[in-house]
């Protein structure tokens, strides 16, 4: 039977100056698990547009169960506004305001969530005190809770994030927010070594709080777990890149799908880091595939 994973937070569109294409981490990552055979949901909200009717068109396209994304008559489909004239130092604009700002709690997303094996989150689907509202009462649920950080300044607050991190099961973080998360929490950093860096910074958060495992993306360098003092790591996979956009996100669902098949850490990284490999080599964050084209990636045939 497919385990049962629910996502929370932003579905949009990423508008170029030519283009949009849809995005959001969270839908990222819940296409990218329905693509991996588990039984999803995504908690989200639409605005009653266009806008919102093609992204609702698009991720069914994907087989998603839609029944928990909500339709919003009074906020727009959200989006974000990019602007790539420098390619070296793209900027976004994450437009408000948006209806995944107004996520509302629901008997629906309660039970959705509370008979889920994981519900993952993040925190930019929380700027806004309604979604925050919704989100705080849904990570009381006793089921695994996996936090993907995911910092997009101006837009978080640690003040949330503290509280989020004592409901967090396993904490998924880049090698950038982990020195923004020991800023913050002043944890000594001694060394430049990735390893030890993710090592004190994990050490501190699974002591202070009820973090069992925390993931470390590294970009091209791969990635690492912490779990029971001890880190494990995969030095990734080397493609050729067509696009970074949602190769981060693959990883997440990468990760998830192989911890909830019982993997141990260094068969997790393998496959989360063939998955993030596999999605960098096509274009966009949500490419269609199959199993047989990440497993590629592996043998150096990607």
């Amino acid at each position: 039977m497919s385990k049962k994973v629910v996502c929370f937070g932003e579905m949009l569109w990423d508008c170029f100056p030519d283009h949009e294409i849809p995005g959001g981490a969270p839908m990222n990552v819940a296409l990218h698990l329905k693509q991996l055979g588990l039984d999803v949901k995504m908690i989200s909200r639409l605005g009653k547009d266009v806008r919102g009717e093609k992204l609702l068109a698009f991720v069914k396209s994907y087989g998603l169960d839609t029944e928990e994304i909500q339709w919003d008559e009074n906020h727009p489909t959200g989006t974000v506004t990019v602007d790539n004239k420098d390619p070296e130092n793209i900027q976004y604009t994450i437009n408000a305001p948006a209806a995944w700002d107004h996520i509302t709690l629901s008997k629906t997303n309660s039970k959705t969530v509370n008979e889920a094996d994981a519900f993952i989150f993040g925190s930019l689907g929380i700027r806004n005190q309604m979604s925050w509202d919704s989100l705080y009462h849904l990570v009381h649920a006793p089921v695994l809770k996996i936090f993907d950080i995911n910092l997009r300044s101006p837009y978080y607050d640690f003040e949330q994030i503290e509280i989020l991190l004592g409901y967090t099961d396993i904490l998924k973080i880049n090698e950038d927010e982990l020195l923004i998360v020991a800023d913050y929490f002043d944890i000594p950093v001694n060394s430049k070594k990735d390893s030890e860096i993710a090592s004190s910074v994990s050490a501190y958060l699974c002591e202070h709080f009820p973090i069992q495992m925390v993931c470390v993306t590294l970009g091209s360098k791969g990635a690492l777990i912490y779990e029971e003092g001890k880190i494990s790591s995969h030095p990734g996979y080397k493609v050729k890149v067509q696009d970074t956009v949602g190769a981060g996100d693959a990883f997440l669902s990468g990760f998830v799908k192989a911890y909830l098949d019982g993997k141990k850490s260094g068969e997790i990284l393998d496959f989360a880091c063939a998955l993030g490999a596999f999605v960098a080599t096509q274009k966009g964050g949500t490419p269609k595939y199959d199993l047989n084209q990440v497993d590629e990636v592996r043998t150096g045939l990607s």
